[in-house]
This record gives structure tokens, C-alpha cells and sequence, in this order.
């Protein structure tokens, strides 16, 4: 274990992240909304924490190897969360506990839009920027960031870049060097939410309202500056372009640069992930949008389909923004809904859940074992777009599936004895560990009549969720500390 080299990377990554409290708090300072201290002190605190850390140990450049990327990753993640906290815990406009200030950091880096705070729409622009501006830099993940723009971190790049991306298939790279294909996904990552961001203000809202959800949007993330969400437009314009901008970022990264590289539309169509996650989307819509016709729940015919289309792909795609709410629906769909956001988007996008490609890769390994119960002397193997899928590839997403099970049902159980009811309970934990946000029960509107010890159970789940259980379970083994 290097350690001297992980603190030296973790202090240049938080004085990278101080950098982005400047926006807040030129906010607060042209607003005059009271939010400028909080965040000065914030900015000075992570800027002289960083820099104490990488200062004395900046000319260590020892090799990092690839636990030691695992473990920046967790500490980063973990750290900024509580940095992360500061500004809101500061606030005199929001007079919140450290559980409650933790929570929120850790929902919006996470990318989860799980919140405790109500009455949005009355808080200082600076409070309701930076909430947003959180998301935007965990969508794609401030790490992958620091590899593309911070050379200066010299050695260990890839093992940082493994950590931190999602999906079972994480060497694959767009360009020979680990730092061109960090910049690549955060150019296309930028491109969209430019595009997003002039699509809302087009479209009605303000231009700070755009900027806003642009950045929740492209991160799949699902805070709003204001307490009713998206609903708070009553606009079918706006919603379709959060329909558009919430699929797009559902969908592998890398595969938007091999498009746009190539100008090549029809590779989305060859995508096998691709075609899997639009026909799951599709059915669920169909189901969705069907029986909302039957019980009659809209008024009228385009009001359903706004609705019912927005809700599938706001909840499959992990991004939890709400029009008239879902919870309130008859029979089984808002159950149906919660468990569609455990197949998440695909791998490599902003989105939680599992993952489309593991969802098809259980499935077709499944049908595997049914073909050789039927021919014990046949061999069988499990293909993608034609091409063979490595048993190591096979082995990962199964050991995966059973630590999200299990994490699940401990995660549910240790919820349930804090006293919170069932559906809560189970609900909350789909939501958080999916990094979706909303729920049903107490927390279908927010989080904030849960008790402390909810609260903290649920902010690690957040964090299990956001880097996929491995990277941060790995962290418990005896093994990984063995030199």
C-alpha cells in the first residue's frame, strides 16, 4: 500500500474540488442572499485541508497499484461528501444537523436526489446552485475529471479510472492514453448538458432554472430548485426534453464518442445493451401508460401519455424527478416502478441500478445452464453482439448480483429496526442503493421525518450504490491491508 501517494492524490483532488465552491459563492455574493460566509469558509477549509495534504508529499511519484486506486476512490468519495457538507451545515438559511447536512451532500455527489430539505423554492440561489452543481460533478465522477485534466497526478490514472467508472467491463478505454479517454467522456458529458441547458431555456424556463436542471438532468441525478420538481412548470415541452436528455444520458458514454467520432448513428442500434434497455423502457411504458388509461387516473389522453412516459424513464433511469408524483398511483405500479430502477441505465452512463448489460448477461447465462441441463455434453457460451463473453466477465456479474441481494435485504433489515415501517424501509433502501431518490411511504416526498440512525444507514447506502458495491466492500477485506 502506497499510502504516502494516496494522501498526496487525495489532497490535490480536494483542492481541485474547493475550486468548485468559487461559483456558489460568486453567486451568493452578486445575490447578497446571506450564503457568501458559509461558503468562504468552506472554500478556505478544503483549499488549506488539500493543500496540507499534497504539499509535504508532492514529490512522491511512486507507482500506484490498483488497491490503492480503490482505496483514493472510497476515501475521496467519502471526505468530499463530508467537505461537500460544510456550506449546508454553515447556512443560516437552512439550520440543519450534521446527519442532515452529510445526507445531502453525500444524495447529491452520489447522484441519488434523495433530500431532506423542504421549502426549496424560498432558498437563498446559492444554496439551490450548489445542490445541483453537486450532481453534476458526481454524474460523471469528479475523479475521472481529475485524471483528464490533472496529468500532474502522474502514475496510476488507469487504476483510478477503474475504480470509478461503472460496469462490469471496466478496461475498456476510447484512446490509447487513460488521460485522452477521461477527457473524451467529459467533453461529450459537457456537451450534453450545454445542449440540455439551451434546450429548458428555450423551452420556458429561466435561464438559471435551465442551467440548474440541466446539470440534475445530464447526471441523472434529480434535484430541482423547487419543492415540486419538474411539475413545477406544468410544461409537456419541458418534459419531453427531460424525457430526450434523461435517455440519452442513460446510455454508455463511450458509445456516444465512438458515434460521434465515427458519425455513426447506427451503432446505437447494434448496441446489444442498447436494444435491451429501450425495449425494457418500452414495456414497462406500455404497461404503465395502459393502465393508467384503465383506472383512468388523467384527465385526458395527452396528459396521461406525458405523465406515464415521464415517470417510467424519470424512475428507470435512476433519476427520480417527479410531474404529479408516482407513489399515489393504484395497484402495483408504483412498486413496479421502484423495482424497474434496480435495472438501472446502461454501463458506463450516469444512471444506478445494476445495469442493463448485467440484467442481459444474467439472463442469457440462465438460459446457459437451462441448455446444458438439456445437453450435459454440449458447451455452450454466453455471446454479446456475437462476440464471447469472458467467464471472469460471467463470474463478476454473478458475485455482483449476490452481494447487491444481500446488501439489500441487510441494508432493509437494519432500516426496519430503527422503526421505520416496511414499505418505507424496503423502499427507502431500493431507492438509495439504486441512487434513485424517491420512494413510497415516508420518503415519497422526501427524507426528512426519518430518524438520525435511518439516515446514516441510508447515506452508506447511497455511497454502496454509487461505486457498485466492490470497490467500496473490498475495503473490508483482510486481504486488501495485507502488504
Amino acid at each position: 500500500m502506497q499510502s504516502l501517494g494516496v494522501l498526496r492524490v487525495l489532497g490535490v483532488l480536494l483542492v481541485m474540488f474547493s475550486t468548485t465552491l468559487l461559483p456558489p459563492t460568486l453567486i451568493a455574493l452578486i445575490g447578497k442572499d446571506g450564503g457568501l460566509q458559509p461558503f468562504l469558509i468552506a472554500y478556505v477549509t478544503t483549499l488549506l485541508v488539500g493543500g496540507a495534504l499534497w504539499a509535504p508529499l508532492r514529490h512522491q511519484r511512486r507507482e500506484l497499484r490498483v488497491r490503492d486506486g480503490f482505496l483514493i476512490v472510497v476515501l475521496f468519495w467519502t471526505v468530499l461528501a463530508l467537505f461537500g457538507a460544510f456550506p449546508l451545515l454553515l447556512s443560516a438559511d437552512l439550520e440543519i444537523s450534521i446527519t442532515d447536512a452529510l445526507f445531502e451532500s453525500m444524495s447529491g455527489l452520489t447522484t441519488t436526489g434523495a433530500t431532506v430539505l423542504t421549502g426549496l423554492d424560498a432558498l437563498p440561489a446559492s444554496i439551490l446552485y450548489y445542490r445541483q452543481q453537486l450532481q453534476w460533478l458526481g454524474g460523471m465522477g469528479i475523479i475521472v475529471l481529475a485524471v483528464a485534466v490533472m496529468p500532474m497526478l502522474g502514475v496510476g490514472g488507469m487504476q483510478l479510472y477503474r475504480a470509478e467508472t461503472p460496469g462490469p467491463m471496466k478496461d475498456n478505454k476510447l484512446t490509447p492514453r487513460i488521460t485522452e479517454t477521461a477527457k473524451a467522456l467529459w467533453y461529450i458529458y459537457l456537451g450534453l448538458t450545454v445542449s440540455c441547458a439551451l434546450a429548458y431555456w428555450a423551452a420556458g424556463m429561466t435561464f438559471f432554472d435551465a442551467v440548474s436542471h440541466a446539470f440534475s438532468t445530464v447526471a441523472i441525478g434529480g434535484f430541482s430548485t423547487h419543492d415540486a420538481s419538474l411539475g413545477f412548470f406544468n410544461s409537456s415541452a419541458i418534459a419531453l426534453i427531460a424525457i430526450c436528455f434523461m435517455l440519452i444520458s442513460a446510455v454508455n458514454f463511450a458509445l456516444h464518442f465512438t458515434v460521434v467520432r465515427g458519425r455513426s448513428p447506427g451503432a446505437y442500434l447494434r448496441d446489444p445493451e442498447v436494444r435491451a434497455f429501450a425495449g425494457f423502457v418500452s414495456v414497462v411504458i406500455l404497461i404503465t401508460v395502459t393502465l393508467l388509461f384503465v383506472w383512468d387516473v388523467y384527465s385526458g389522453t395527452g396528459e396521461t401519455l406525458i405523465h406515464g412516459i415521464f415517470q417510467v424513464v424519470s424512475i428507470g433511469t435512476t433519476t427520480g424527478f417527479t410531474t404529479t408524483g408516482f407513489h399515489w398511483w393504484p395497484s402495483f405500479l408504483p412498486v413496479m416502478l421502484i423495482i424497474m430502477s434496480a435495472v438501472g441505465g446502461c454501463a458506463g452512463s450516469t444512471a444506478g441500478g445494476m445495469k442493463m448489460i448485467r440484467v442481459v448477461l444474467l439472463y442469457k447465462q440462465g438460459r446457459r445452464e437451462i441448455n446444458q441441463l438439456i445437453h450435459p455434453s454440449a458447451i455452450f457460451s454466453v455471446k454479446l453482439g456475437n462476440k464471447p463473453v469472458p467467464d471472469h466477465v460471467i463470474n463478476a456479474v454473478w458475485g455482483f448480483f449476490a452481494l447487491y441481494i444481500l446488501s439489500y435485504v441487510g441494508l432493509s433489515l437494519a432500516m426496519a429496526a430503527t422503526g421505520t415501517d416496511l414499505v418505507t424501509a424496503f423502499s427507502a433502501v431500493t431507492a438509495c442503493l439504486n441512487n434513485l431518490g424517491p420512494g413510497l411511504g415516508a420518503v415519497a416526498q422526501n427524507y426528512a421525518g426519518l430518524e438520525s440512525q435511518a439516515k446514516w444507514i441510508l447515506t452508506i447506502t447511497m455511497l454502496l450504490g454509487r461505486l457498485e458495491i466492490f470497490t467500496l466492500l473490498v475495503l473490508l477485506t483482510p486481504a486488501f491491508w495485507r502488504s
